[in-house]
C-alpha cells in the first residue's frame, strides 16, 4: 500500500542577489602581512534569484542547480540546519565570466536557508561556513551592502576579508559590460595554479596603487568626478592586468574584448578593465544616454561580443519572506 503525506507549504523565502564587478586587487604581494585586498561594485541588471520552501527532501531545480545542492549540503552540515528544502533557482548569474556567480549563489542559498529556519545568522556567518572570501571579499560585501566596496585582504587570523570602505555610486553613472560568449575565465584548479605561478608583485607598485586609490579614486567618487575615479580604475586594471598577463594570455583574457575596450576608451569611456579573470570587460560613462549609444555602436562593430548597459547597485541582496497557501500532496511508496 502507498500512503499520502500532505505537506502544507505556507511559507517560503525569496532571495535576489546581483552580480559584482571585480575592479582589481590592491596588494598581491602581502609584504605587510595582508594579501590581496580588492575593489569592486554591484550591478543591478544581472542577478541570481531563487526561492526556498519546505520539502520532504533536498530538491533543487533551475540553472546552477548542482552548485546550489553542494552549498546547501555544506551549510546544513556546518551550521546544523535541516536540509529538507525545495530550492527553485529562477535565474542565475552566468558562471565563470567574472561576475561572482559562485559567491552570490552560495550566499543566496545560505541566507535563504537561515531565514527559512528562523536563524539569526549574518552574511559573514554563512560566508565563513562555506569558506567564501578566500582571496577577495567584495562579493561578500556587495551581498551585504552593495555600492563601491574596498576590502582589506587576508591576514593570518582573517575569517572573511574586512570591509574598509563602502560608498554609493552616482545614480546616473553607467557601466558598459562586454561579454565574449565564446569562452570563460580561469576558475577552479586552473585559477589556483595561476596564482601560484605568478611572480611577486612589486612593493613600489602596490604603494603607488594604494596612494591613487586612497587619495584620488575615493575622493573623486565622493565628489561625483567620474573621470578622476575612472582614471585610477584604469591604472589599477592596467597594472594588475599586465601582472596576470602570463596566466591569461594578455592584459585581457579575450583579445576581442580587449579591442572593444580600446575603442570604447577612444570614445570617451573611463574605468577600463576586466572583471576578475574575465573574459568580461567593463567601462564607465556619465549617463544612460551615452551608454546606450556607445553600446549600440559597439555591437555593430564587434562580432562575437555582447554589450550590456548596467547600473550600480547601491544596496545589498534582498531576502524576503513570502506566505502562500497551496497544499501539495506527496505520494510516498
Amino acid at each position: 500500500m502507498s500512503d499520502i503525506q500532505t505537506i502544507d507549504h505556507h511559507y517560503s523565502v525569496s532571495v535576489f542577489a546581483t552580480a559584482r564587478l571585480h575592479m582589481g586587487f590592491i596588494d598581491l604581494g602581502g609584504t605587510l602581512g595582508r594579501q590581496f585586498g580588492s575593489i569592486g561594485v554591484g550591478v543591478n541588471e544581472i542577478a541570481t534569484r531563487l526561492s526556498i520552501s519546505g520539502s520532504v527532501d533536498l530538491d533543487v531545480d533551475g540553472p546552477s542547480a548542482e552548485r546550489a545542492i553542494k552549498s546547501a549540503r555544506i551549510i546544513a552540515e556546518k551550521l546544523g540546519m535541516d536540509c529538507k528544502l525545495s530550492i527553485r533557482i529562477h535565474e542565475a548569474i552566468p558562471e565563470h565570466v567574472g561576475l561572482g556567480s559562485g559567491t552570490q549563489l552560495a550566499l543566496a542559498v545560505g541566507m535563504g536557508m537561515a531565514r527559512f529556519h528562523g536563524l539569526n545568522l549574518g552574511v559573514r556567518d554563512i560566508a565563513k561556513a562555506i569558506e567564501r572570501g578566500g582571496r577577495s571579499g567584495i562579493g561578500i560585501a556587495v551581498f551585504e551592502q552593495g555600492g563601491l566596496v574596498v576590502d582589506g585582504g587576508r591576514g593570518v587570523a582573517t575569517d572573511t576579508p574586512p570591509l574598509l570602505s563602502r560608498m554609493g555610486i552616482p545614480s546616473l553613472w553607467r557601466f558598459i559590460l562586454v561579454f565574449d560568449r565564446r569562452g570563460q575565465g580561469l576558475h577552479g584548479k586552473q585559477e589556483v595554479e595561476a596564482f601560484n605561478k605568478l611572480p611577486m608583485f612589486p612593493v613600489a607598485e602596490t604603494a603607488r596603487l594604494c596612494h591613487l586609490l586612497i587619495m584620488q579614486a575615493l575622493p573623486a567618487l565622493a565628489e561625483g568626478d567620474i573621470h578622476g575615479f575612472g582614471a585610477v580604475i584604469t591604472e589599477l586594471q592596467n597594472s594588475v592586468g599586465d601582472h596576470f598577463a602570463p596566466a591569461q594570455g594578455g592584459r585581457f583574457t579575450s583579445p576581442e574584448v580587449g579591442a572593444a575596450m580600446v575603442w570604447l576608451q577612444q570614445q570617451g569611456a573611463v574605468g577600463i578593465g576586466q572583471t576578475s579573470w574575465g573574459p568580461t570587460g567593463f567601462c564607465m560613462v556619465e549617463n544612460p544616454e551615452i551608454a546606450v549609444q556607445l553600446s549600440s555602436e559597439a555591437g555593430h562593430r564587434f562580432e562575437g561580443l555582447d554589450f550590456l548597459v548596467a547600473s550600480a547597485r547601491n544596496c545589498g541582496a534582498e531576502i524576503l519572506p513570502e506566505t502562500f497557501f497551496p497544499t501539495v500532496d506527496v505520494l510516498r511508496a
